[in-house]
């Protein structure tokens, strides 16, 4: 007996396709993770606040005003509905730099993170390039199940290397600048470094890691929706009732 329902209802491939459909590519996780470009700015807000008081205070009240700013800028982003690893981010960085000039009694080591950590960056990136695994690609198969084969894809595969090699040289010539002020004992031009070197290089950046996960996404996620139809199709019991 015919299922008469069964002339009006979708097609088990019809109501399959959407998980078919790929997904738009994601933006750069590291940027959104920090809150945006606004993250990057907020960032420098402390330090600009410890500049200025550091010229007409004590080193420590200018790393207590540091740290009473970052924590009035993080409370604020978390009223406005900010998740708290964003809003949170550039207190953090605040407090182990304020921590590491109480160790030291210098000024200019509340820039010494900073300069470390992108020098550790640095080598990171390079490294991955070199090893012919470059982080951006990696991050994008992590965040699209882990399973493409995107290294053998040349394009693909030489998108990912601009990419990181873009965030290696942003981390590399921030590491460059800062540490020759650093030993030089300009904490004021390292404020000034942090701030022209920070959000606008790394706008940049990641822009030209978005339009790697972008042509990524093109290259191998466009040709499965034909092939993940044409198996389901293929997996399909006869259907019944339309000539029944």
């Amino acid at each position: 007996m015919s299922h008469p329902e069964g002339e009006h209802s979708p097609s088990p491939t019809t109501s399959r396709s959407p998980r078919n459909t790929p997904s738009p590519a994601p933006r750069p996780p590291m940027l959104e993770s920090l809150g945006g470009t606004a993250g990057f700015v907020y960032s420098t807000v402390p330090v600009v606040v410890f500049v200025i008081a550091l010229a007409v205070l004590s080193t420590k009240a200018a790393m207590i005003a540091a740290v009473a700013t970052g924590a009035v800028l993080t409370v604020g982003r978390l009223v406005r509905g900010e998740r708290l690893l964003a809003a949170s981010g550039s207190l953090t960085g605040v407090l182990v730099a304020a921590g590491i000039v109480a160790l030291t009694g210098s000024a200019k080591d509340f820039f010494l993170l900073g300069i470390w950590a992108a020098f550790a960056g640095f080598l990171a990136t390079s490294g991955s390039v070199l090893f012919r695994r470059p982080l951006t690609g990696v991050a994008w198969n992590l965040l699209h199940g882990g399973t493409h084969a995107w290294r053998e894809d040349r394009q693909v595969l030489r998108a990912h290397d601009i990419a990181t090699l873009a965030a290696a040289l942003v981390l590399g010539s921030r590491f460059v600048v800062k540490q020759w002020l650093y030993v030089h004992d300009a904490t004021g031009w390292l404020a000034v470094a942090k701030i022209t070197m920070g959000t606008p290089l790394t706008v940049v950046a990641a822009l030209i890691v978005a339009w790697a996960f972008r042509e990524t996404s093109k290259h191998l996620m466009n040709s499965q929706p034909a092939e993940a139809v044409a198996q389901d199709k293929a997996e399909l019991p006869p259907r019944q009732g339309a000539s029944g």
